[in-house]
């Protein structure tokens, strides 16, 4: 049998940081751009994602950069750590790649960069991966998630068609987080306050679904989203078909922490 191939790496696209934006006491919008923008490939989807790069501190990396030599040279500790987030928009005329970042203080890893970030800083980054868009062949719509899910349902909003009926529910800490989301379509949008102990789940089951087929768009904590799978599948009998659904993150761990759960969570369905 021949050797497989290996794999190449994809590889990694080079950005600036053009300007901040703070959407609301916890979200801040990073808007980068820069030559390097010219290799970042759309792929039409609107939950598409992309791996921010970071650069691990007193580390010396290889000009130009480049991940391959990185894995090469370097031991696995001095890799950049990875952080997964999607981008809330690109605009290739007027040259901008938009990513939307929650901030809880300065625990974390993007969320602190995401603050600190200047015109002219570095953003590297890989992708972009994705498979969710708003389809024109389903009679509605339901968007479902938190802050995690929010620049997704707002670009699935902006992709609805004309006209077309959409239920969101939307869960943030407090008025105070709510954003102005802008659709062509028929659009109920439902905020739910975390801070006034609104649930998530509960709102999607006293949901009233429409008449017609539905797709659904679910995603954010994992705890959330394990149990609406379950309610839409069986208890709603959406088709897998029409659902995208997934766990951004959960609670009490970092990416790193989640994907490497998520990892042996595979290794055991495949035993």
């Amino acid at each position: 049998m021949a050797d497989t191939p290996a794999r190449k790496a994809r590889p990694v696209i080079t950005l600036r940081v053009l300007r901040t934006e703070q959407l609301t006491p916890h979200m801040i919008r990073v808007v980068a751009g820069g030559e390097g923008l010219s290799t970042f490939t759309p792929n039409g989807f609107t939950d598409a994602y992309v791996k921010l790069l970071f650069k691990v501190p007193g580390v010396t990396y290889p000009e130009p950069f480049d991940m391959e030599t990185v894995r090469a040279e370097l031991p696995r500790e001095q890799w950049p750590k990875t952080r997964t987030y999607t981008v809330r928009y690109y605009d290739q005329r007027a040259g901008e790649l938009a990513i939307d970042f929650v901030y809880h203080g300065d625990e974390g890893l993007a969320g602190p960069w995401a603050v600190a970030a200047k015109p002219g800083d570095e953003l590297l980054l890989l992708g972009p991966g994705g498979a969710y868009a708003p389809q024109d062949d389903t009679d509605w719509h339901l968007l479902v998630g938190d802050e995690a899910g929010l620049p997704a349902i707002g670009a699935a909003l902006e992709a609805v068609p004309a006209g077309a009926p959409v239920r969101a529910l939307i869960l943030v800490e407090d008025a105070s987080e709510e954003q102005m989301l802008s659709t062509k379509g028929d659009a109920q949008i439902t905020w739910l306050h975390r801070s006034a102990g609104a649930d998530l789940v509960a709102a999607v089951r006293e949901l009233e679904f429409g008449d017609g087929v539905v797709q659904a768009f679910v995603h954010g904590e994992a705890g959330f989203v394990k149990e609406l799978r379950r309610h839409l599948l069986t208890e709603r009998g959406m088709p897998k078909e029409l659902l995208s659904i997934s766990g951004y993150w959960r609670r009490g761990k970092d990416e790193d922490g989640w994907q490497a759960e998520k990892a042996a969570d595979r290794a055991k369905e495949g035993k």
